[in-house]
């Protein structure tokens, strides 16, 4: 079955290639010798290779993974045909090149939207691979170096696909086979980048300006919009009259008066000492001609409200066992959270919750604290790992063992050790603000911050990293 969706895949390719070839824009790209349309050629070699094979095993494993892949499949069609444009057209402006890029951003949008409403899958850390990596796809907007962009997404990539491994190594290798394939694509697409497109998406030098009708092939272009009406009368500068004819000899005494240089004030009247309000404070009061008022400054009308006035619609708070896993999601100022009947087999899951305080009573498997803000964690016993991801304010309070501490993308975690806890392993990345509180023989605390900064250096040989103090 497998090798029936490679074969699929690879016809489903070469019709796409006779259709370019026949489409509009085909004899400029041949005309350049081959050389504007080998890196077309080249990213065709991406897709039936680690793309197909990447394909394949999410067949093989199905369900949302499978409906991801599909998705993917898309996103990289909608990306080959923004290289088929730039290979026979010039680089258009950037309205027009964003109506160009549009159906591969829809396409990434899709995938990422298909993660977030699938948080319960049994594949979420297969899906979060994908959603987290997939923006690589905009390198084709990125200059001067969309290579080190998508690196950076392949990087993200990988604290779920390690997930993956760990939990399937010994199970299944169909998975183990599934992230080296979905790996393989983003650095073939690196050394793709880096041999056609150093600096950024390499566009024709000749041929017609890119337009954003070449975003989707196969359709006809739209039909231009009718002619303007004729244009409408122009405006009289007098208004006391309906005649067209004043409108030249009004313009004219305007000429003439703003000519007359400084003769213009002579026309004015003198104002007496006693008729000037700043002289004579009865004036002001009301009595004798009334002052000059500036006038008022310009108010505008009562602003409609936003959209965002209207009360939002905010999931409802979950604290349930689903099988296996505890869900805790989208709570707010419960300073009272508590799970005690735990078995070892569980894993605690806790998604938006905010100025809220969990307790976890007894051993199990794994706590995941994910897009949390102002969260306090306070647990016994992890067999597994306990991770922070994406969330702002954390305190966390060990009361037995943990192995390990995995903070990734977190703003602000402190960490409070027990005596038994003190061989626990904390792993940190992208993360900022991280204290390691550590208790002393009288129960005190003493706290130490985890290095934000690191030193590089060539030895010669090979990069020895250093960590960074800073005193002060």
């Amino acid at each position: 079955m497998a090798e029936l969706a490679s074969l699929v895949q690879r016809l489903e390719l070469a019709v796409g290639r006779l259709e370019a070839m026949s489409g509009p824009g085909a004899c400029n790209e041949g005309s350049a010798g081959g050389a504007v349309s080998a890196y077309v050629e080249a990213f065709d070699e991406i897709i039936s290779g680690p793309m197909s094979q990447y394909y394949c095993h999410s067949q093989k494993i199905g369900g949302d993974v499978l409906k991801h892949a599909e998705m993917m499949k898309q996103a990289f069609a909608s990306q080959r045909q923004v290289l088929v444009t730039a290979s026979s057209a010039q680089k258009p402006a950037d309205d027009v090149l964003s109506a160009l890029l549009r159906p591969m951003s829809q396409a990434i949008e899709e995938v990422q939207a298909l993660r977030e409403k699938n948080r319960t899958s049994k594949h979420f850390n297969h899906l979060s691979a994908i959603s987290e990596s997939v923006p690589a796809l905009g390198w084709v907007a990125v200059a001067p170096k969309p290579g080190p962009y998508v690196k950076e997404m392949q990087d993200a990539a990988m604290f779920y696909t390690n997930r993956v491994l760990k939990d399937y190594k010994e199970k299944d290798k169909t998975h183990v086979d599934w992230v080296r394939s979905y790996l393989a694509i983003w650095t073939d697409l690196q050394n793709y980048i880096k041999q056609y497109h150093t600096t950024g998406l390499s566009w024709s030098k000749s041929g017609p300006v890119a337009s954003a009708s070449a975003a989707q092939p196969g359709r006809s272009a739209p039909p231009p919009p009718p002619p303007p009406g004729p244009p409408p009368p122009p405006l009289s500068l007098d208004n006391s009259s309906g005649h067209g004819d004043s409108d030249p000899i009004s313009r004219n005494a305007l000429f003439e008066s703003i000519n007359k240089g400084a003769d213009i004030t002579k026309g004015l009247k003198h104002v007496k000492d006693d008729e000037k309000t700043h002289k004579n404070p009865g004036l002001r009061a009301g009595s004798g001609p009334k002052p000059f008022t500036s006038p008022k400054p310009f108010s505008s009308p009562t602003p409609r409200a936003a959209p965002s006035a209207a009360p939002s619609r905010s999931a409802p708070p979950v604290l349930e066992l689903d099988g296996k896993k505890w869900k805790v999601e989208n709570q707010d100022g419960q300073q009272g959270l508590m799970i005690t009947d735990t078995e070892l087999k569980q894993v605690v899951y806790a998604f938006k919750c905010s100025n809220s305080t969990l307790q976890v009573k007894g051993k199990l498997n794994s706590i995941i604290l994910d897009n949390c803000k102002k969260m306090g964690l306070v647990f016994d016993d992890v067999v597994g790992i306990v991770e922070i991801i994406n969330c702002r304010d954390i305190k966390i309070q060990v009361m037995g063992r943990v192995p390990t501490i995995s903070i990734n993308k977190t703003d602000g975690c402190h960490v409070y050790l027990s005596q038994k806890s003190l061989d626990c392993e904390i792993i940190s990345a992208k993360s900022s603000e991280m204290n390691i509180l550590v208790p002393g023989k009288d129960g005190d605390f003493s706290e130490f911050p985890v290095p934000e900064q690191f030193k590089t250096v060539w030895d010669g040989t090979k990069l020895v990293t250093t960590l960074t103090e800073i005193a002060g």
